[in-house]
């Protein structure tokens, strides 16, 4: 649900921007009023761990200023948003859901991604809650508190950009940041019933954002409109020499194209793997978009359960080194969670490793295969709608498995190799809890698959609600 009034909790950026840059609100207005909202909802939801309040504002006289003088202060002029607490903002200490980092010192400049919002006329309101060290799917963060989720308070927002999903989903910001490592966008998504975007990897840059993979670590968007995660991808994007992922970009910038109509897109449904395994309301919404997208082409990749351990034996590998030395010297002060994960990745054989790496270039190959006739691939972005907080397993199947890592089951194989993936989300036909699906595409084919989520928004068939907590 939009509304014209962009002092609504329900006011897309779009919406926002339009207004302020038509000066019939002002951005302090809409700052202030996003303001109040974070105040009179932390208690209940613990979206954000810093607000930035006073960022904020002068962000926001800023634009004001600018358009007093006949300039104009970019297309997100006004529209607030947040960003996961793993993005440096100048001035404040980037904890990334930790107790080690509070004592080091603030940042010193803002994170690339924040810089170009800036640019683009965005309103900082803070950084928000997150899993630790982002090695985690739920945001039940041992250090900060859960973050909750705003269709039900007692469950969770995903992880591990919870609070980022939280924050769009509870109205108090339009879009918000997060990272995507083997799901921490499409799975808060799925949870909160958002659009997430998870771009193809090296398209935004990561400069200044706390690592976890950097073989597999992307940033991207949530928000309730396919417009506005197109508004906030295409304001971060550029190359950036100083990601060394981001540095080889040579792609022109994408756009995002959001006219109405599939204009001859080619989707097939992803099947095997994908097929199986999660909660039938998953594989549902899988079926309602293939039946409004007629799709009936069905893919089957080969080995995509090993193209997840693989995914499990990089990240482990790579995350226990990069916290090797603060292992040895203050393990006590991590989550145990967190901990036990980064010690055995630390312990892994390098033959492992090698073995993983090995085993992506061959399932890189297998998705090329799969490209050659479809340009969408259709998943569950999830195997289950949100979770319990606190809830320790789930039954999938007949079988009971541990939820914390199982809520990758369907993101970490596509995270894998760097594909670019829109979370769509669905209603549940099964019960009030949303759920999302993944549109998956070729690398650089961002434009295609916001043209195609932009087609499922005005068709009607995904949607993306405000839950505010009035």
């Amino acid at each position: 649900m939009n509304t014209t009034d962009p002092l609504s909790p329900h006011a897309d950026a779009a919406t926002i921007a339009a207004a302020v840059r038509a000066r019939r609100v002002s951005a302090a207005a809409v700052t202030a009023a996003a303001l109040a909202r974070v105040d009179n909802t932390h208690a209940r939801l613990n979206a954000f761990t810093t607000v930035t309040a006073d960022r904020a504002r002068a962000e926001a006289a800023a634009v004001d200023t600018a358009l007093a003088a006949g300039h104009d202060p970019g297309p997100l002029a006004g529209a607030p948003y947040a960003v996961k607490d793993l993005f440096d903002l100048e001035g404040v200490v980037t904890l990334a859901g930790s107790k080690i980092l509070r004592d080091q010192p603030p940042a010193s400049a803002d994170a690339t991604a924040v810089a170009r919002l800036r640019s683009a006329g965005a309103v900082c309101l803070g950084a928000v809650n997150m899993g630790e060290f982002a090695y985690d799917f739920v945001t039940e963060n041992a250090h900060a508190g859960p973050t909750r989720n705003p269709r039900d308070l007692g469950r969770s927002a995903g992880g591990s950009s919870g609070g980022s999903a939280a924050a769009v989903a509870a109205g108090l910001v339009p879009f918000s940041l997060g990272t995507d490592t083997n799901g921490s966008i499409r799975v808060p998504s799925s949870f909160c019933g958002l659009w997430g975007l998870k771009p193809t990897y090296g398209r935004l840059s990561r400069t200044g954002t706390f690592p976890f993979v950097s073989s597999l670590d992307h940033i991207g968007p949530f928000a309730r409109s396919v417009a506005d995660l197109a508004l906030a991808y295409d304001a971060m994007q550029g190359p950036d020499p100083l990601d060394a992922g981001c540095a080889q970009w040579a792609a022109e910038p994408a756009t995002p194209g959001l006219e109405t109509g599939l204009g001859g897109v080619r989707v097939a449904v992803l099947d095997g793997y994908f097929a199986t395994g999660g909660d039938p309301a998953a594989h549902a919404a899988v079926e309602t978009l293939a039946a409004a997208l007629g799709a009936t082409r069905r893919v089957t990749l080969p080995e995509a359960g090993l193209a997840r351990a693989a995914a499990f034996t990089l990240t482990s590998a790579e995350g226990g080194r990069l916290h090797l030395d603060r292992l040895r010297t203050r393990a006590a002060d991590f989550d145990p969670a967190a901990r036990d994960r980064l010690l055995a990745g630390a312990l892994l054989p390098a033959a492992w490793y090698q073995q993983a790496q090995k085993f992506r270039a061959w399932w890189r190959d297998r998705l090329r295969d799969a490209f050659a006739d479809a340009d969408v691939l259709l998943a569950p972005a999830t195997p289950v709608p949100a979770t319990r907080l606190g809830q320790e397993t789930m039954t999938l199947g007949g079988r009971e498995l541990l939820v914390r890592p199982n809520l990758g089951l369907f993101t970490q194989p596509i995270s894998f190799i760097g594909l670019p993936v829109v979370a769509a989300p669905v209603p549940n036909a099964a019960g009030p809890l949303p759920l999302a699906v993944q549109l998956i595409a070729a690398p650089w084919a961002e434009a295609g698959l916001l043209r195609l989520a932009r087609h499922l928004e005005k068709i009607g068939v995904c949607a993306a609600l405000a839950s505010p907590l009035e």
